[in-house]
């Protein structure tokens, strides 16, 4: 980069130990916040056109450093409100407006930066395969500063390195992540086939799930928009660890009152969407959600449309309306069922603690949990279209950071025309009477 030097290029591999770097072998300092590198990704970093997977805005791609050879997983900092074309520059409205940081992939191959004469670096082609540039901003940087907090934790994924590189004079963030190959947490359970899934390894997911909560609040940390699709595991091996990631809406609970209206319609706790303050407990509400989506395989609020959020889904979540439906229900352990009752309270102050949560016998004695066969996979099989369509109203959520209040409607599910139970119940009927009449024969 412009004005780089001898010390800011530094090691291309860093010392064993270190938070920043592939060859460190999982040891990192935890809590610790480093400065972003100076210098060209593309120094250390092989860039490859291979797509990992979708997230939340965009593509993951993959990476592999260039004296290991570790695959690793490149992503840039997109801050909404400076997305401009190639030819554009930001305003000082732009720049000084409501900005919010996210992720968002990058997609150019090898070739990232190439020199240009005089020195320095720019990128390379970027109008074919990146027609928005994605610029530094104090909200890009506190999401990759929680990151870094938070990286080498445990289930949390890691952050190998962080750069900034230039374009055109504006500051550019570019993440280097461990490589998470396993899919989603829903994916990797629609994925068992006939394998059962049980209780006991909902709750063995929920402990871990847990342990990445615990220690981000440890740090005064709260990370807001816990899902599953922010769920992600390091490989398709049975032993594959479950990781959380995606720091785009965290914020210190140590400083101002979390008041910022950001969250995922899905999984957002009640009290998030009035105008009173909320903390570290609207990441227990959204367990409450993953808790009993795991359990039954769909949620107990949903969205009819994916789109905005309107005041009777607003006052449904505020009254807590769900339940526990038969057949889906039945055999769950009621031990279970209260540790959600729990999760789910309505008032923020009577919600369980994350210690208390890890403390609760369903979790911290899940290897006693009942290996009851539950209903999950086959839900989520049976209804994989639909969760498709689930995932892609989120992550329009999620690209636009703030939810219009306006147009989405969550239902109580034993009184709403549930198309997930109802296609469900419909199909069971069918097979009832095609048994009956069978048997009639």
């Amino acid at each position: 980069m412009d004005g780089e030097t001898a010390g800011e290029r530094g090691s291309l591999v860093p010392p064993q130990g270190a938070l920043g770097g592939p060859t460190s072998g999982g040891t990192q300092a935890l809590g610790v916040r480093r400065e972003p590198k100076k210098y060209a990704v593309t120094d250390d970093y092989q860039l490859s056109k291979q797509v990992l997977g979708l997230g939340v805005n965009g593509k993951v791609l993959e990476c592999y450093h260039r004296r290991t050879g570790q695959k690793c997983a490149l992503k840039g900092i997109q801050n909404l409100s400076y997305r401009f074309s190639l030819h554009e520059q930001p305003s000082s409205q732009d720049v000084e407006g409501d900005l919010a940081a996210k992720y968002l992939v990058l997609q150019q191959g090898p070739g990232l930066f190439e020199q240009r004469e005089g020195g320095g670096y720019e990128p390379d082609a970027l109008g074919a395969c990146f027609p928005q540039l994605l610029y530094d901003s104090p909200k890009a940087r506190q999401e990759v500063d929680h990151h870094w907090q938070a990286s080498g934790g445990p289930h949390i994924v890691r952050i190998l390195d962080v750069y900034e590189n230039m374009h055109h004079g504006k500051r550019c963030l570019l993440i280097v992540m461990e490589c998470m190959e396993g899919g989603e947490l829903f994916s990797r359970i629609q994925e068992r086939g006939d394998q059962a899934f049980t209780e006991r390894e909902a709750a063995e997911i929920m402990r871990d799930i847990g342990s990445a909560i615990q220690f981000l609040h440890s740090q005064n940390i709260a990370h807001r928009d816990v899902k599953p699709e922010n769920l992600l595991y390091t490989s398709k091996e049975r032993d594959a660890v479950l990781k959380l990631t995606d720091f785009g809406f965290a914020k210190e609970t140590t400083q101002n009152a979390l008041q910022t209206p950001c969250y995922t319609p899905y999984y957002v706790a009640p009290e998030v969407l009035g105008p009173e303050k909320y903390d570290k407990s609207c990441d227990m509400w959204s367990l409450g959600v993953i808790m009993y989506i795991l359990l039954c395989g769909f949620p107990p609020f949903y969205s009819n449309t994916g789109q905005a959020i309107s005041p009777g889904m607003k006052r449904r979540i505020r009254l807590g309306q769900y339940g526990f439906p038969k057949p889906e229900w039945s055999e769950v352990s009621e031990d279970a069922k209260q540790l959600i009752r729990l999760l789910l309270k309505t008032d923020p102050t009577e919600r369980l603690t994350i210690m208390q949560f890890m403390n609760h016998p369903w979790i911290n004695q899940s290897m006693v949990v009942p290996q009851t066969p539950l209903h999950t996979a086959r839900v989520l099989q049976e209804d994989r279209d639909h969760w498709d369509d689930v995932k892609e109203e989120m992550t329009s959520a999620l690209a636009t950071m703030r939810v219009d209040y306006d147009q989405v409607k969550i239902k109580d599910l034993k009184t709403s025309n549930n198309r997930l139970l109802n296609k469900r119940r419909k199909k069971q009927a069918g097979s009832s009477s095609a048994s009956q009449g069978c048997n009639n024969q």
